[in-house]
């Protein structure tokens, strides 16, 4: 927390897997309480590189686009009691939509 606010980066990802990594490690994590990814049904193995790095991950089983990924970023964080939320976009391939 940083001055009393519970702060969270939310990461909505598809095909993200080649960037991930790269992405959290400039997290300046001793600022962020907590990191949230959500997959949105990636053909890549976007979820177990988020998993083995001990990242919150949310997946959605078929891909919704962007603006539903968003959404559902900011529920989960909300959820847990965010009150400052930061999005961050690891570099991804070509949606589908």
């Amino acid at each position: 927390m940083l001055n009393g606010k519970k702060i969270v980066v939310i990461m909505p990802a598809y095909n993200a897997e080649k960037t991930l990594e790269k992405t959290y490690r400039e997290i300046p994590l001793e600022f962020v309480d907590d990191v949230i990814l959500v997959d949105d049904a990636s053909s890549d193995r976007t979820p177990e590189v988020a998993w083995k790095m001990g990242i919150r991950t949310i997946i959605h089983e078929t891909n919704l686009g962007y603006g539903a990924n968003q959404k559902t970023c900011y529920r989960a964080a909300l959820e847990i009691g965010a009150n400052i939320i930061i999005m961050v976009h690891p570099i991804t391939s070509t949606r589908p939509n």
